[in-house]
């Protein structure tokens, strides 16, 4: 009897142990957030999607940072073998072969090393060990890298290997300081993409052997990596500044086989299906991550209406990529926490302030309240509402005053057709095969095109432009002009001198011609297809046939826009 009820006690206690065994594991997991097209976003958005405890929230915010610094899917299907390529860069070799291959590729490209060939790709510097508040990231290993923001290392057969990651897109530079989930004026990670893809049609694993010295794990994982490609495609982006993923998930889906998860295995390689986006501009801007928070559905034309964005982004780039799905959703199972670290990151960031690059004096307080009743009368039903702390107490001093202390957005993000370019969201409709996609289907990722686009949040708005989603439009100025009058061609520039790079009363680039020859390559024309700077008149800039908003009205709404 005694040895029965210890037998007992045993079981019980056993029980007990495993029960709390899975209740810890699973506490660092909240519950998922509402990513359903009906779900209605709480006035001031949810920085906190997960609602973490103030702990965790701040744990699970420098986890996230740090795997969007870097790229946190280590079963991605395009990995480079970092030795022998950062030697072919940086080192000299005794081989011939070698000796004339580096040479031949610095004297085409000018790239002398890897930091270069990163810089080139778009990535920048780490943020300064003195930055602080928003314009820090944590760092690998916590030690500020001497390679640049967006590299992603992994290992994989026993060897290093590297890829590009988040920030390649989604950081840029803004007058010495480098800033995560600001859009990046001068992407080429499409553009390497395409180029890669056309350069590896002709590559040969053994020539890379020879003339790199690289290993034979290295070797594989080169092999590797060329297979994966031939499961994709895509095409050059227009315009330097400009994107083309949409163009490469659709062109890469179409070489699958079609069905539930199509595999990487069963490519039509020489006869892919056609795809629209093949020759049809769908172009667009990487967008500010400082906006989700406000939104229940996703990209600039709201055409992803409901799932997890972070999912849906990963799933899309590795279906660029040519992973194998089967072995993604895989991955997706065993990193649940990780979404979650990537989500709270993402929804967390918060714009720079204007008054961290420009003295609180070059604000005149007077012109942005009046520019404030002009928003309010002409802008919030789309752009939402900005409650200022001016309104709230008269004594603040300036630097205070101008602060937004709640923004009150759409609890439903709209849509609105307002004349801009269509290409962008008529390139939608080839996407809507994912919609067939059992991993998509699981996680209740869902497409429907859109006509028009979503009018944004316009916090952060002075750190932004370009505008309009395919970056036509060169400043504010030139927004609140009707389209027919905005300049027809304008050259971008990266915002390095806040006096010559960055026109303050007109918030975005100055006004004038290319500095070089070379500067050509930042010349935006915008009577070239998809890249059209019209939309935004009847009714909002024109009434009655008549421009609604005089000089110095513009200047007060771009006063109010500044503090946002």
């Amino acid at each position: 009897m005694a040895l029965s009820k210890l037998g007992a006690s045993l079981i019980g206690m056993k029980c007990l142990f495993i029960l709390l065994v899975f209740l810890c594991s699973n506490a660092l997991l909240a519950s998922e957030p509402d990513w359903s097209e009906g779900f209605k976003v709480p006035a001031g958005g949810r920085a906190n999607p997960y609602n973490l405890s103030p702990t965790d929230f701040a744990a699970s915010r420098e986890r996230g940072r740090l795997a969007a610094t870097t790229y946190p899917v280590d079963v991605t299907a395009v990995l480079l073998p970092y030795t022998p390529i950062f030697n072919f860069l940086e080192k000299r070799n005794p081989n011939p072969l070698f000796d004339i291959l580096q040479n031949l590729f610095k004297a085409i490209t000018e790239i002398k090393n890897f930091n270069s060939l990163l810089s080139w790709i778009g990535l920048h510097d780490y943020p300064k060990t003195s930055d602080s508040g928003i314009y820090a990231v944590p760092y690998p290993e916590n030690i500020r890298p001497d390679y640049l923001m967006g590299l992603g290392l992994v290992e994989r057969h026993g060897v290093k290997a590297f890829t590009i990651g988040c920030a390649a897109c989604h950081s840029s530079q803004l007058f010495g300081k480098n800033i995560l989930g600001l859009t990046n004026r001068f992407p080429r990670a499409n553009r390497l993409f395409f180029k890669a893809k056309q350069a590896m049609a002709f590559a040969d694993v053994r020539v890379f052997q020879a003339s790199t010295g690289a290993t034979d794990a290295e070797t594989l994982l080169m092999a590797e990596t060329l297979k994966n490609f031939r499961a994709t495609d895509g095409t050059l982006p227009q315009q330097l500044g400009l994107d083309t993923s949409l163009a490469q998930v659709a062109l890469s889906l179409s070489h699958r086989e079609e069905g539930p998860w199509a595999e990487k295995n069963s490519i039509f390689e020489d006869h892919p299906r056609p795809n629209i986006l093949e020759h049809q501009i769908a172009d667009s801007k990487p967008a500010t991550w400082w906006n989700l928070k406000f939104k229940n559905r996703w990209l600039s034309d709201g055409s992803i209406v409901s799932g997890n964005p972070i999912f849906t982004n990963i799933l899309w780039n590795e279906i660029g990529r040519g992973i194998d799905l089967r072995i993604l959703d895989s991955w997706f199972n065993s990193n649940s926490l990780l979404i979650q670290d990537l989500v709270t990151a993402v929804f967390s960031i918060e714009a720079p302030a204007i008054t961290d690059f420009f003295d609180i004096s070059k604000i005149d307080i007077s012109s942005a309240k009046r520019g404030e009743v002009l928003f309010n009368k002409n802008c919030k039903d789309c752009h939402g509402q900005y409650i200022k702390a001016w309104n709230t107490n008269s004594n603040l001093p300036n630097i205070d005053a101008i602060k937004t202390i709640q923004v009150l957005y759409h609890a439903r993000t709209p849509v609105a057709e307002v004349g801009t370019d269509s290409h962008r969201y008529l390139g939608m409709k080839p996407l809507e095969k994912l919609n067939e996609l059992q991993i998509s289907v699981r996680n209740n990722t869902f497409i429907r095109t859109q006509t028009g686009y979503v009018p944004p949040p316009l916090v952060g708005i002075w750190a932004r432009w370009p505008y309009l989603h395919n970056s036509s439009v060169p400043s504010l100025c030139a927004l609140l002009t009707p389209g027919p009058k905005r300049p027809k061609i304008y050259y971008a520039r990266e915002a390095v001198n806040p006096n010559l790079d960055f026109d303050f009363n007109c918030n975005g680039y100055p006004e004038g011609q290319a500095l070089t020859a070379t500067d050509l390559l930042y010349q935006f024309d915008t009577s070239r297809e998809g890249m059209s700077n019209l939309g935004h008149d009847q009714n909002i800039l024109i009434e009655n046939g008549v421009e609604k908003f005089s000089l110095k009205e513009k200047q007060d709404l771009i006063q109010f826009l500044q503090t946002l």
